[in-house]
C-alpha cells in the first residue's frame, strides 16, 4: 500500500493523473491464484480495500492537480502515444538511492521535462520506490513533513466494504454505547477525524505461519525495522547486533527472534509491560491481529487472561465477514489498528506499518505506537 501511496504522492506533486490498477497475485490474467493450498482471487481492485486519492476520489478544494485515473482508462487514453521511462535512466543519478525525497525530486525533473501526458517507468526496471527504500529506517525522514500533510494522507480512507466490517464487529474492540457513531453510511471528511482513537483498546499485532522461517531470513539479511517503523521520537527503536560472536549466525538470529515470531510468553510479557505505560492508561480491551491458528490462539488468550484482567480479548479469527470482506480482512485489521489507543506492532512487518503510517499522519503520541 505505501507504494501506492508515494506513487500518488509523485504524480500529485508533478500535477499529473495517478494511474491505479488492481492489486494484483498473478498477472497473467487468470481469474483465480493459488495461495497456502486456497483458491484466492487472482486480481483485488484497490477501491474495495481504500479510497481517497490514490482510486480516482475528488481531491480537496484547492488541490491543483487531476484526479488519479484506472489503468483501463489510461491504456485506452495513451495505447499508441506513451513515454516510458527505464528506471536507471533516473535513479543512476541518485546520490542517495533509497531516500525517498530524492527519488522523489529526481522523478519530478523528469517528469516536467516532459510534456506528454501519458507517461510510465518501464515495468522490467523495477520499482520507483522499491523495497529497499521501505527498509531504510531513514528513507521517509525528510520526505515525511511532506508527504503527511498531502492530500494523499489526510483524505486517505478505508473503503465501504472494509468500514461495514469494522461497525460489525464493533463489539469486539470498541465501547459499547449509542453515543458512539457508526462509520458505514457517514459522509466522509478527512483521515483524522474520521479514524478517531478508540480509548481504551489495545491492539497487538502477532505473524505466524512462514513467519517462522522468514525471521529468520531477516536475521541473516541483517534487517532493521522498516522505514515508517522507525520514526525517531518513538520509544522503541530496532539495532541489529553486530555480525560474528563465539555463537555466529544462531546469536543473532535468537536476538531477532522475540521481535520477530515470539513466544506466547514473551507476548504475554511485552503486552503486560507496554500495558503498565503511562500511554496505556484505561486500557481494558485487547485485539490481536494476526493469522495464528485457532488452537494456538485458545492458548494465547488463557495466558494473557492469567497475567492480566480484561473486559475481553478478541482476534482476527473472530470476526464476522462475509464473503467478499474475508479477501480483505487484513484491511479491516488495519482500521482497528489505527484506531487503537495502544498498538504494539511488528517492525519488521509491512502491515503493521501501513498503520503506524496512518497513526502518525493522524498525530497520534508517538508513545502510543510500540514494537515487539
Amino acid at each position: 500500500m505505501q507504494e501506492v501511496l508515494l506513487n500518488t504522492y509523485l504524480a500529485y506533486k508533478a500535477k499529473r493523473s495517478f494511474v491505479f490498477a488492481n492489486y494484483t497475485w498473478n498477472p497473467d490474467g487468470s481469474l483465480y491464484s493459488t495461495y497456502n493450498g486456497k483458491k484466492i482471487p487472482s486480481q483485488i481492485p484497490f477501491s474495495v480495500m481504500i479510497r481517497g486519492p490514490s482510486v480516482g476520489d475528488p481531491l480537496p478544494e484547492g488541490s491543483h492537480a487531476p484526479p488519479a485515473v484506472s489503468r483501463d482508462y489510461y491504456e485506452k487514453l495513451c495505447k499508441d502515444r506513451k513515454t516510458i521511462i527505464p528506471r536507471h535512466e533516473v535513479h543512476d543519478h541518485l546520490s542517495s538511492p533509497n531516500n525517498a525525497q530524492e527519488i522523489t525530486d529526481a522523478w519530478l525533473a523528469k517528469l516536467n521535462s516532459i510534456s506528454n501526458p501519458c507517461v510510465e517507468s518501464k515495468k522490467e526496471t523495477d520499482q520507483l520506490y522499491n523495497y529497499l527504500v521501505f527498509g531504510d529506517p531513514k528513507a521517509m525522514l525528510e520526505i515525511w513533513p511532506s508527504l503527511s500533510t498531502s492530500p494523499v494522507l489526510t483524505h486517505f480512507g478505508w473503503s465501504p466494504l472494509v468500514e461495514l466490517a469494522f461497525d460489525t464487529n464493533r463489539h469486539l474492540f470498541m465501547p459499547v454505547s449509542p453515543l458512539i457513531p457508526y462509520l458505514s453510511g457517514q459522509p466522509f471528511t478527512t483521515n483524522a477525524e474520521r479514524y478517531t482513537m478508540i480509548p481504551g483498546l489495545m491492539v497487538v499485532h502477532i505473524r505466524r505461519g512462514d513467519y517462522e522461517q522468514h525471521c529468520v531470513n531477516l536475521a541473516n539479511w541483517g534487517s532493521t525495522w522498516l522505514a515508517f517503523n522507525s520514526f525517531p521520537e518513538m520509544l522503541d527503536q530496532f539495532n541489529p547486533p553486530p555480525r560474528g560472536g563465539p555463537r555466529g549466525e544462531l546469536a543473532i538470529q535468537e536476538f531477532y527472534r522475540p521481535h520477530c515470531y515470539p513466544n506466547i510468553q514473551e507476548i504475554v510479557e511485552r503486552v503486560h509491560e507496554v500495558r503498565r505505560t503511562p500511554a496505556a492508561r484505561g486500557v481494558r480491551k485487547l485485539y490481536i491481529m494476526t493469522n495464528g491458528d485457532r488452537a494456538w490462539l485458545a492458548e494465547l488468550k488463557e495466558a494473557l487472561r492469567r497475567a492480566d484482567d480484561w473486559d475481553s480479548i478478541a482476534t482476527s479469527r473472530d470476526l464476522v465477514l462475509n464473503l467478499e470482506q474475508k479477501y480483505v480482512s487484513q484491511a479491516v485489521d488495519m482500521l482497528v489498528g489505527q484506531r487503537a489507543q495502544v498498538l504494539i506492532g511488528n517492525g519488521f512487518s509491512t502491515v503493521t506499518s501501513n498503520i503506524v503510517t496512518m497513526r502518525m499522519a493522524n498525530r497520534f503520541p508517538a508513545d502510543s505506537t510500540r514494537f515487539l
